[in-house]
């Protein structure tokens, strides 16, 4: 179709409604008589572009405003350090929850030197330092593998280095090449008697994105990790900033006193090094390179720097205050930069998130480091928090004032030690290849488990839902549906601005007319599909609605047409048949439209603690708001029937929306978590193009089942196709279990039904169509 087409500006008359609806597309608009009572609809951009757009502008001028709600977050006392840690200390919490830094660290770790019967654990160095080989535990079943520099005299201090997610420990300590001298920071620390160690981060790179018995992917290592872990309620930051943790751990009883601890990192080391001095205050002194920045418009980065509902309470200046009073040095340099992910190789899919990793300019650092230094300045340490320019920005890291800066921060003079001879290497480095591949194997490994056991602990959670009777259930569930909504979806307030209501006819058939619809719902952010009224109803006569939900990428004239057309396949042209069984329907166009265009809308939402549901969920209070106020509309007979993504639309809109009579989920309910986070399953979005899919901490929240059930009392139903290619049966029926026992014990099992027939992945129209004429009382026609 066209955009035109798309528009529906189309009144067809006076042809049978199987050839109407095959030609609708195609002819140009001959009538815009209005819906009585809206005003007329001049819409000349297809309705799916304008609705996309406007939230993209209603997403992008909350990022813009985030700083200046995030006050309302913090209670800071500025009347002694003691009490300053003390009212930040809910703060500092948060943003361990949402980094998924949450998980128990290994008892009583230590730092392992790798040695063989073949060969030391050191692998080079100079006459003044050695680099060892080194590991450390730090989850169950996970490691940190790197080096250990360690200075020739006692050392002074302790650090922990963290280098680009490219670049290798043996880089960073300048025992291969690829980094500049300058910027080989752990090189320099060591050369000025600090003990460094250097974790392996999680790459960029994409050889072990996938598993050899599904396929692999162009995903950066960081983003496949990324994924599973997000709808775990973790995170690959997390993950790292725990290994910088355990590192801590097992250098406490290193040595009869307590060394001074300071961290430092560039680029994706960079951001691990604010995030871990924000989390563990064991650090005495930080310095970050090529990484402080505001972070408005953090969407343009690659995903695994994505982290829900992080700008509300926290940007990189908030960050910065959960590390005063300790010494914090921000040096705006130049660090490594990405372009996107890698492209898809042989045998590799494609489908990894864009985004890509810029160098910060002098100007948004300095800003943000203002903000920051404004708090350094309340608590009268001012001189504790140093901005160092590289440059304008955009030069080398590891100057010499942001080092000396550093040094003076863990007790030392801030004069440098002149560098020194370059390392040299006692023979063959360790495969970093096959390192790299363990470290993203082990979190992998770890994440799944999770995964595993994540329906436990969500059983947990739920106890508290009473499935005695209905009246138990009732007057305990509301806590969960305000979780559910608040933690999962993210709730937006309730909308204040008029209806405003526009209308324009594009259908004329025998049995009904048709009008496509605007509502505005917030400033910029309208609803909107098109309204099926039949022909037949009687004065006064009030009927219910079926409101049809199209699937991805789709449209509302895709659940009407007809044979011959696009949208008959999936849709069956189950909005026009209902129709013409005397329902009114309407079917709404959803936002999940216009690729990236649609999906970046996520990862403008997350940061803000929203998601695309966030707007969803209002656009069709909206839209009930609207059809309730239709003198030929029963308003507690309206019922949701969605497909695919519209079967997405139908387990976390109407268990939010009250007012909808009943939902059915077609093509689209099963183990939803699993197919999220699976890393073995062919079925799984882990090895797909649907970047924006995961939702935080799903498997610990609310799977399928907990969100059906929030139907309660309501008929809740599923239809699925056995060739279905969404997830294999086993799954389906598991799920749907649970839903049918907790209707069965709550005493309501008649209202729970799932529909199986031999076909894919399309509305097959049988039991649903019965479920709906029993469910909303509406007598078959004969």
């Amino acid at each position: 179709m066209t955009d035109r087409s798309r528009c529906f500006r189309t009144i067809l008359l006076s042809l049978s409604a199987a050839a109407l609806l095959a030609i609708a597309s195609r002819l140009p608009a001959q009538n815009a008589n209005p819906f009585p009572g809206t005003k007329p609809l001049t819409l000349t951009k297809p309705l799916d572009v304008v609705m996309v757009a406007g939230i993209d502008r209603f997403a992008l001028r909350a990022l813009a405003g985030s700083a200046a709600e995030r006050p309302a977050k913090w209670k800071p006392d500025f009347s002694d350090h003691q009490a300053y840690a003390k009212s930040v200390a809910g703060n500092r919490s948060r943003f361990r929850t949402i980094i998924g830094a949450v998980d128990p660290r290994t008892d009583s770790p230590q730092i392992h030197l790798i040695a063989t019967l073949k060969r030391p654990s050191r692998v080079g160095g100079t006459k003044s330092w050695s680099a060892h080989l080194a590991r450390w535990d730090v989850l169950d079943g996970v490691t940190a593998r790197g080096l250990v520099l360690v200075p020739s005299t006692p050392p002074v201090a302790n650090v922990i280095a963290l280098p680009d997610a490219d670049w290798t420990p043996e880089q960073f300590a300048g025992l291969s090449a690829g980094v500049a001298p300058q910027e080989q920071l752990a090189r320099r620390l060591v050369e000025n008697g600090c003990r460094v160690i250097v974790p392996t981060l999680i790459s960029r790179d994409s050889e072990f994105s996938g598993d050899p018995r599904v396929r692999y992917t162009n995903q950066p290592h960081r983003e496949f990790i990324h994924r599973m872990a997000f709808e775990l309620g973790r995170h690959v930051i997390g993950y790292e900033v725990q290994k910088v943790q355990a590192a801590i751990d097992a250098l406490g009883p290193i040595g009869k006193t307590s060394l001074p601890l300071g961290v430092i990192g560039i680029g994706e080391g960079g951001l691990l090094a604010l995030h871990s001095a924000a989390v563990d205050t064991r650090i005495a002194a930080t310095m970050i390179s090529g990484y402080f920045d505001q972070r408005n418009e953090v969407w343009r980065e690659p995903i695994y720097r994505n982290v829900w509902s992080q700008l509300t309470e926290f940007g990189d200046a908030e960050l910065a205050g959960l590390i005063a009073p300790r010494t914090l040095v921000i040096e705006a340099c130049r660090a490594p930069q990405v372009s996107g992910p890698p492209a898809p190789g042989k045998g590799r899919s494609g489908g990894a998130a864009p985004g890509g990793i810029e160098n910060c300019t002098l100007g948004q650092v300095r800003a943000e480091f203002d903000r920051a230094a404004a708090i350094y300045a309340r608590l009268k340490i001012a001189d504790r928090a140093t901005l160092v320019a590289s440059g304008e920005g955009d030069g080398s890291a590891g100057t010499p004032t942001a080092l000396g800066a550093f040094l003076k921060g863990l007790g030392r003079p801030g004069q440098l030690a002149p560098s020194g001879p370059k390392p040299t290497t006692d023979g063959p480095l360790p495969d970093a290849r096959r390192r790299q591949g363990q470290q993203v194997g082990e979190l992998v490994a770890f994440t799944q488990t999770l995964l595993r056991r994540c329906a436990k602990l969500r059983d947990k959670l739920w106890r508290g839902a009473n499935r005695t009777n209905l009246k138990t259930w009732a007057d305990s569930v509301e806590t969960y549906r305000d979780m559910v909504y608040d933690e999962l979806i993210g709730r937006l307030p309730k909308p204040t601005v008029p209806l405003n209501v526009r209308t324009r006819q594009v259908l004329d058939t025998p049995a009904y007319r048709g009008w496509e619809t605007t509502i505005d719902v917030y400033p910029d952010v309208i609803a909107g599909g098109i309204l099926l009224m039949p022909k037949d109803i009687k004065p006064g006569e009030k009927r219910p609605v079926v409101v049809c939900q199209h699937g991805l990428e789709g449209v509302p004239m895709d659940t009407i047409s007809g044979k011959g057309t696009s949208g008959y396949g999936p849709y069956k042209a189950f909005a026009s048949r209902l129709a013409e069984r005397g329902f009114i329907t309407y079917a709404p166009q959803n936002p999940y439209r216009g690729g990236d265009r649609f999906r970046t809308l996520q990862r403008k939402s997350n940061p803000m603690k929203r998601s695309l549901f966030s707007y969803i969920i209002p656009q069709h209070e909206r839209t009930l708001e609207w059809l309730s106020t239709l003198p030929q509309v029963d308003p507690k007979r309206i019922a949701f029937y969605g497909l695919s993504y519209g079967g997405k639309t139908a387990v976390r809109v109407p268990p939010m929306v009250k007012q909808y009579a009943l939902s059915i989920c077609s093509a689209d309910f099963n183990e939803w978590v699993v197919k999220n986070a699976s890393s073995e399953d062919g079925y799984s979005y882990m090895f797909t193009g649907e970047y924006e899919i995961f939702e935080w901490n799903m498997g610990h929240v609310a799977n399928y089942a907990e969100l059906a059930n929030l139907m309660t009392p309501r008929p809740f139903m599923v239809e699925r196709g056995h060739h279905d290619g969404v997830a294999p049966d086993e799954w389906v029926g598991w799920e749907f279990a649970r839903v049918k026992r907790h209707y069965d014990l709550i005493g309501i099992g008649e209202r729970a039904e799932m529909e199986v027939f031999v076909g894919p992945h399309t509305i097959n129209g049988k039991g649903t169509f019965d479920f709906l004429h029993r469910h909303l009382n509406w007598a078959k026609k004969r």
